[in-house]
């Protein structure tokens, strides 16, 4: 799975923004370690030549202070490097929608959706895989799920929350799911309306490979819009239960203007 910090602030409209996402080897061995033939050695012949004892001792420890070897070295005068303390960029946020959980905002505050507690919101990261690319997401650990908004390039709802049904578990799972029946939904709109929206569930049984590998998993995908041949999708997927996913992709609402928000999360210190 990619990640990576979002450029710009899109919401379910920005479609041209979320259309198309998509050894080192040793050397053999040698068979065997080379001899090493060294000729006998002779005795030097110092009574013959003296100085050249001398020449040589000088020459070495002339090579040795030029590389600083031998010599006293000082004690370093500098200080040692400030930590850097990085502060975060400002945040929208808004006022949950569920009780006790924790809302997901994006589009400066303009739409959000709700996760659990135990879920950890990053609004500003966008992942996915080949075929469908998340933004404003949100994750349940390193390996046990998350969720995001996406789109789709079709009018109908429910095929619309089915394609990214299964574009994500092939993507995320490598598995097609098994998709049950879609039902209602309604998306609220800023001004107290709301839009007709469809919502399918799936379970999918993974393809067991890398350390992120689970015997199950499940999806829910809400589909909203599409009036202009665009849907605008809201997805979750994990370990978690069927219910709870549903719940947080329904969730997903525009934000009057008076319940937004912004703060600035506290600096971190690199060291």
């Amino acid at each position: 799975m990619n990640r990576r910090s979002e450029d710009a602030t899109p919401g379910y409209e920005d479609n041209a923004a979320l259309r198309g996402f998509g050894g080192y080897e040793p050397a053999d061995a040698p068979r065997a370690q080379p001899k090493r033939i060294r000729p006998k050695a002779k005795p030097l012949k110092w009574r013959r030549a003296p100085w050249f004892g001398l020449v040589f001792i000088a020459l070495v420890a002339g090579v040795l202070n030029a590389f600083g070897i031998g010599k006293p070295r000082p004690a370093s005068s500098s200080p040692p490097p400030s930590p850097l303390v990085v502060t975060p960029s400002p945040r929208a946020t808004v006022p949950p929608a569920v009780t006790g959980w924790r809302s997901v905002a994006g589009g400066d505050g303009a739409y959000a959706y709700d996760v659990p507690p135990n879920w950890e919101p990053a609004p500003g990261t966008q992942h996915g895989w080949d075929g469908i690319r998340l933004i404003t997401s949100a994750f349940l650990g390193k390996c046990d799920g998350g969720a995001g908004i996406t789109t789709e390039p079709l009018a109908d709802l429910e095929a619309a929350a089915r394609k990214a049904a299964t574009d994500l578990a092939s993507g995320a799972y490598g598995a097609a799911p098994e998709i049950g029946p879609g039902s209602d939904a309604q998306v609220a709109r800023a001004d107290g309306t709301a839009v007709p929206a469809r919502v399918v569930v799936a379970s999918v049984t993974p393809v067991p490979t890398g350390e992120c590998a689970v015997r199950q998993a499940q999806l829910a995908v809400l589909a909203f819009g599409g009036d202009s041949g665009t849907s605008g999708v809201v997805v979750a997927y994990g370990t978690s239960a069927r219910d709870e996913l549903e719940r947080i992709v329904r969730s997903y609402r525009f934000v009057p203007a008076a319940d937004r928000g912004v703060t600035t999360p506290p600096p971190t210190t690199v060291r």
